[in-house]
């Protein structure tokens, strides 16, 4: 799963001409003029468009059931809200008198699994719009991909005519979501949920026990709930309406309880499951713990086979996470009874044990009519090929599963919580690498992937900044044709995602001025966000390193504040290439630049009355400075480059110097500005 020490249409279509980036082999192509993620795979684009008025009218035709209806109801409250046109909420069943008729050819799945048939296809004409689709799944889909369409332009709201054909690259789509770590209330999972449905996620892998809380209610087993959750937890009923709101919006949920290892929170009221003698006590600190269930004892499983079938009535998803990661197998060596058990069973070492371990699991959650899914650890040929391995090493272990006839899903390289950037996550791919050379039929056993959101730095306030809007270049990776790779466009269009969801009631943009805030106290917020808007917080697990955290410690610094990819920074970069690329007709671009240096230069000025008025900002003093003497040494750089004189050495060796220092984290933040004024120096150079 995770190692600490492992790097682990702006503007509608008027002519047939534009239209041909629709097609190319059949492939999708993103259009400079839609706004659509992830992009369709085949997509065509007309003349005109549907003009969306007061008289708009939805008619459901084909199978219908309660979860496309509330479907429809959402899109057409949505709709308004995007459009601020009172529409009318009856839907129809006399396709003449629509505007938007929907089709759904019949029932899907009585519960969804990653066979269910999530293709679509949608036509608008200026006249009318037509979505159809095999099942209710895939009349979801096409409901989201319909408000992506719609733009106004100088005359009235509309959606471009259009023909698109949509279905999925990968059939396992997910984001997990950990709430072992930090509690995160059952709104933070809805409002999740309902992004997920908007960029097209499939699958919520939901980590609902760890070291740090045991969270969901068993009424056979009360201390689990009842001693390790600090009463925070999930009850029955809230699990039920959970999995009911996911369903609505043709989302699975995989429940995740880890074991053997990650137990701490069972043995606080189970002290007889694990491998030494307690008490035990919730862990606080983050890491890898050495308590561990026993293997050798048969009350384990009779405890296990209870538990697991409890759960496995409340959870319908046909798939049981069992964890089975960063085991660091010290209980077990230090325990004589379990070295004798190894010795008499000739089970030769730890990774053997918890083979044993897995067998015996797997029986139990066989048992009660469950597929087993575990991260990479848990891959030995002694079990059965029907388990799936979710891969945190990398496509190489993902490749070697396939290759043995295991299914597996891929999550290396879409760590949210690893603070990286769209473009690094966008550019990994399940069947890259060491997958590229899989046969066809090894391939087919890659089902896709899943983001993931650990919990060690996240609580309400601030989760949703670090899922979104980066998970939707995940989201679109796992969608969309492999040759869909456009960076720039890609977040050309993540910035409309991040205001539709925005929109929707996330608050990954809403909580950062109002984190912000209370940082700056009675003062204006606004030079702490000119600071905060070029930094980003340290990436990996440089946090932990950098001092020592706990479940408790109050997460209401700058660097949970900051967001995790600063757009500023990776505009400066554009603008200062683009300056450099035409020199000579650059002025105007030149003095764009010199502007913001000079308001990054000033800016600390502005900050020191509010630092000092606020211990919270305290540790950003120096790094404010170290803002402040980078933007002046882009300042000097500028002056040399327009000047057309190339700097003394004395003065590149010092400002290079100067840079080297402004790598560095300070305050466990990342000056963003850096590589982009290196360039500048670079530059000037030359």
């Amino acid at each position: 799963m995770r190692s600490l020490g492992f790097i682990r249409c702006a503007g509608l279509i008027s002519t047939m001409l534009l239209s041909s980036i629709a097609m190319q082999h059949g492939k999708a192509a993103a259009s400079p003029h839609l706004r659509l993620m992830p992009v369709p795979a085949q997509i065509s684009v007309g003349e005109g468009k549907l003009v969306l008025d007061a008289g708009f009218r939805v008619a459901l035709a084909g199978y219908q059931e309660p979860r496309i209806q509330k479907a429809v109801g959402r899109f057409l409250q949505r709709l308004q809200q995007q459009t601020g046109i009172p529409l009318s909420d009856k839907i129809l069943s006399d396709e003449a008198q629509a505007t938007f008729t929907i089709n759904c050819h019949a029932a899907g799945e009585e519960t969804q699994s990653f066979r269910a048939d999530e293709s679509y296809s949608l036509e608008t004409t200026p006249q009318k719009a037509r979505l159809s689709a095999p099942s209710p799944i895939g009349i979801l889909r096409g409901l989201e991909t319909f408000l992506q369409l719609v733009d106004l332009d100088d005359e009235s709201f509309g959606v471009p005519v259009v023909k698109i054909d949509d279905r999925p690259r990968f059939v396992w789509r997910g984001l997990l979501i950990d709430v072992g770590r930090h509690w995160e209330p059952i709104e933070v999972v809805k409002r999740n949920l309902d992004a997920m449905a908007a960029l097209k996620l499939n699958v919520l892998h939901w980590h609902l026990s760890d070291d740090q809380g045991f969270r969901v209610e068993s009424k056979i087993f009360p201390k689990l709930q009842g001693m390790g959750s600090d009463g925070r937890y999930f009850t029955q009923d809230q699990i039920r309406d959970v999995i009911a709101y996911a369903r609505g919006r043709g989302i699975r949920v995989v429940p995740e309880f880890d074991m053997p290892g990650h137990t701490t929170a069972w043995f606080v009221g189970y002290p007889e499951l694990a491998s030494a003698p307690g008490p035990y006590q919730i862990e606080r600190s983050w890491g890898v713990f050495d308590p561990t269930m026993d293997p050798t004892r048969k009350e384990i499983y009779k405890f296990l086979n209870s538990f697991i079938g409890e759960m496995a009535k409340l959870f319908p998803d046909e798939y049981f996470h069992v964890g089975g990661d960063e085991n660091n197998g010290k209980q077990w060596n230090a325990s004589a009874s379990i070295q004798a058990f190894k010795k008499q069973n000739n089970i030769p070492d730890n990774h053997a044990l918890q083979a044993y371990f897995n067998k015996r699991l797997l029986e139990i959650v066989t048992r009660h009519g469950k597929k087993m899914i575990g991260w990479d650890e848990i891959l030995h040929p002694d079990l059965p090929k029907n388990i799936i391995i979710q891969s945190w090493r990398g496509q190489a272990s993902l490749a070697d599963g396939a290759r043995k006839g295991f299914t597996g899903i891929l999550s290396y390289g879409y760590y949210l919580d690893h603070i990286l950037t769209a473009a690094y996550h966008y550019q990994i791919d399940p069947l890259d690498k060491e997958a590229a050379s899989l046969s066809s039929e090894e391939k087919a056993r890659i089902l896709g992937g899943e983001a993931c959101m650990w919990g060690e730095y996240v609580a309400p306030e601030n989760i949703d900044s670090r899922i979104w809007p980066r998970n939707a270049a995940i989201a679109e990776r796992l969608w969309s044709p492999m040759e869909v790779k456009d960076v720039r466009d890609m977040y050309r269009r993540l910035e409309f995602v991040s205001r539709d969801l925005d929109a929707m009631g996330l608050t990954h943009r809403s909580s950062y001025p109002s984190m912000l805030q209370r940082l700056a106290g009675d003062h204006p917020m606004g030079p702490v966000r000119i600071l905060s808007d070029i930094l980003e917080p340290v990436k990996y697990y440089s946090r932990g390193r950098a001092q020592h955290y706990t479940s408790v410690t109050p997460l209401n610094r700058l660097v949970d504040a900051t967001r995790p990819e600063s757009d500023a920074a990776r505009q400066f970069e554009i603008q200062v290439d683009q300056a450099l690329a035409g020199r000579s007709a650059a002025k105007p671009s030149f003095q764009l630049l010199r502007e913001r240096l000079i308001q990054w230069r000033d800016n600390d000025a502005r900050l020191k009355p509010i630092v000092a008025d606020s211990f919270l900002l305290k540790e950003v003093a120096p790094l404010s400075e170290t803002v402040a003497a980078v933007a002046g040494a882009g300042l000097q750089t500028l002056d040399y480059i327009e000047a057309g004189k190339a700097p003394p050495d004395d003065w590149k060796k010092e400002q290079s110097a100067l840079l080297e220092r402004a790598k560095r984290p300070q305050a466990e933040l990342l000056i963003m500005i850096v590589p982009t004024i290196q360039k500048l120096l670079d530059a000037a150079a030359k």
